[in-house]
């Protein structure tokens, strides 16, 4: 299977299934001497793992980290770190009803398409706890970056028809579906148990904004950073659509409401006086934050009847059995800031070759 690897320089391979052995990861290309531990990649893991309450999946993982390789007495060698999350709680046979059909809204036919074969337990590698192995990679490019001053604010914007307000960072963490408004994430359960009543499901949107990206991060052709992040975020599953910026609203836009104008600072560096931009012009970052969206569509799996074939060409009504989110928005915020993080980290190792200058302070 081609596609596994993300980067250039700083690179991460995932691997595993939902229902093997287990998941990792094996990052590349991460500077020697970085302090970590592994609390600091538990923590990310902590923020996706399942069963943190009754909108997500029940199935319980610890989702302890182990780190095999790249870390010696606290810091990095400079060579592969290699991660591992153990799968312990499988219910395969939940999932051998379907082995002989398809179910809508999943991979299960575009595997068979591709392969002629695939591993029906809990979808393989199109499974949800594939992004694993992207968080752990992630916690630890979050790292690099949280060393150079970059931080990530990370969190639902809306559930549904259920749309943020209000912006308190704090509440962020207050709440289980890692919104900033309170009232939102209170009408957010509400929708949800209609949903859940309803045997259905529902979506949302994932807002990232990151501080402190220095200008000059990206290339101005086919590795622009907006192009990075996108292909970062869409190659998660179950995203839809990427924003940056103002995002689509610019088609309604004017040049004169759209354009960030540019002043001076007291201290002489260079700010844009709005950011409609998002952070990013002509593909490289601007020094302003970087603001991007993740549109995630309603979980697949649902116990409502739906239409379907089998693998012998009849039509068939199936309803999905199983442990599985009414809502895979909350856990995938952490997965969402984990790929912005990668992606910005191999940015920032690659932009170091961009001028003669930078290459002179390290080697003359």
């Amino acid at each position: 299977m081609a596609g596994s690897t993300f980067g250039t320089v700083f690179r991460i391979t995932t691997w595993g299934e939902s229902h093997g052995k287990g998941v990792g990861v094996v990052i590349d290309g991460c500077p020697a001497g970085l302090p970590l531990k592994s609390l600091d990649i538990q923590e990310f893991l902590d923020r996706r793992k399942p069963g943190q309450s009754r909108y997500s999946t029940q199935r319980s993982e610890p989702d302890r980290v182990e780190i095999l390789s790249g870390i010696f007495e606290g810091r990095t060698t400079g060579t592969p770190i290699s991660l591992i999350v153990f799968n312990k709680d499988q219910h395969s046979k939940d999932y051998s009803e379907i082995a002989s059909y398809y179910r809508p809204g999943h991979a299960d036919y575009t595997f068979d398409a591709k392969y002629g074969f695939r591993d029906y337990r809990g979808g393989g590698r199109s499974s949800g706890r594939e992004t694993i192995g992207r968080v752990a990679g992630g916690a630890v490019a979050a790292r690099l970056l949280a060393s150079l001053g970059i931080s990530f604010c990370t969190y639902t914007r809306s559930i549904g028809p259920v749309e943020i307000r209000d912006f308190s960072r704090e509440e962020i963490f207050n709440n289980k579906f890692y919104m900033p408004d309170r009232d939102a994430a209170r009408k957010a359960a509400e929708y949800l148990e209609n949903c859940m009543a309803s045997r259905n499901s529902a979506g949302g949107v994932i807002e990232c904004v990151i501080h402190g990206v220095p200008a000059g991060l990206g290339e101005p052709v086919f590795d622009k950073l907006d192009a990075s992040l996108s292909k970062a975020v869409m190659s998660i599953g179950a995203m839809k659509g990427v924003e940056i910026g103002d995002g689509f609203s610019v088609a309604s836009s004017t040049g004169l409401d759209d354009n960030d104008g540019f002043h001076i600072r007291p201290d002489g560096k260079v700010e844009k006086t709005s950011n409609h931009a998002g952070g990013i012009l002509g593909g490289i970052s601007d020094g302003s934050d970087i603001i991007l969206r993740a549109a995630v569509k309603p979980t697949p799996s649902i116990a409502s009847e739906q239409k379907t074939v089998n693998k012998s060409g009849e039509e068939i009504t199936v309803s999905i059995k199983g442990r599985h989110d009414p809502v895979i928005v909350p856990r995938a915020v952490v997965v969402v800031e984990a790929m912005a993080a990668v992606t910005l980290a191999d940015a920032l190792l690659i932009g170091s070759t961009s001028r003669l200058e930078y290459l002179q302070k390290i080697w003359k």
